[in-house]
């Protein structure tokens, strides 16, 4: 049960004008997704295809927060909400609790289309919000969520910073006998998914102890990726903590 009554400053929210998004800012969003499909319709994981579709994101248009909304929280009672950008913690993951995930609205300019350091909408709807159609990881982040709004302590801070990098950011699953991706950072970004595939990293099976152990940089490729069995398997450990 959610018990995460904060809301966010009103300075921290915006509202998206979708009218303001230009013909460019379109061919932007077609262009990285049609790059990223081409790969993840192979390696993507069967509930991230499954939600893009059942949120209805279209291939050659930004998203609609309020549309794609109304047909998300029906399924899991997440939503997206638009945000000015990087939140302070402690707001990002009571907006978790309360299954509302905060997003940018801002989309990337031509020139950076391969890296950008900030987030984007692209990253942001396209990377995280299809997994949220899923019943059980909406479970597992709402829970995670309603853990590390509680958190204090700087080490508990830092342990559960390590078990959202390695499983919603850059989470590996095996499905069918393969590995596929799931994390946000893997969907987003060929390099990165090209990456985790690859001989160069290490993929070890999902243990809670690990990954809330591992040590992560965020300016390179990962070496080392922890792959789960299913997400009930990511639930089952955020009830632990």
């Amino acid at each position: 049960m959610n018990t995460i009554n904060t809301v966010l400053p009103p300075q921290l929210m915006i509202s998206q004008c979708w009218a303001a998004y230009t013909p460019a800012d379109h061919d932007v969003w077609r262009t990285l997704c049609g790059r990223r499909m081409a790969q993840l319709e192979h390696v993507g994981s069967r509930v991230f295809l499954e939600g893009m579709r059942n949120i209805g994101l279209e291939p050659d248009r930004v998203p609609r927060l309020e549309v794609m909304n109304a047909r998300l929280a029906p399924r899991t009672g997440w939503r997206a909400i638009a945000v000015t950008g990087y939140l302070p913690a402690p707001e990002f993951f009571a907006c978790l609790a309360r299954r509302e995930f905060p997003t940018t609205v801002t989309l990337r300019p031509p020139e950076q289309l391969d890296y950008l350091p900030e987030p984007d909408i692209f990253h942001d709807v396209f990377g995280h919000v299809p997994m949220h159609a899923d019943p059980v990881f909406a479970d597992f982040l709402q829970r995670f969520g309603a853990v590390a709004a509680a958190a204090r302590e700087e080490a508990e801070v830092r342990r559960l910073t390590r078990l959202f990098w390695f499983t919603v950011e850059f989470g590996l699953i095996r499905e069918g006998g393969e590995t596929k991706v799931y994390g946000s950072g893997l969907i987003s970004s060929g390099a990165d998914c090209a990456n985790a595939l690859s001989e160069h990293c290490e993929r070890i099976p999902f243990s809670l102890d690990a990954v809330m152990g591992q040590e992560f940089e965020i300016d390179h490729v990962q070496p080392r990726l922890f792959v789960v069995e299913n997400y009930q398997e990511l639930f089952e450990a955020v009830e632990r903590l």
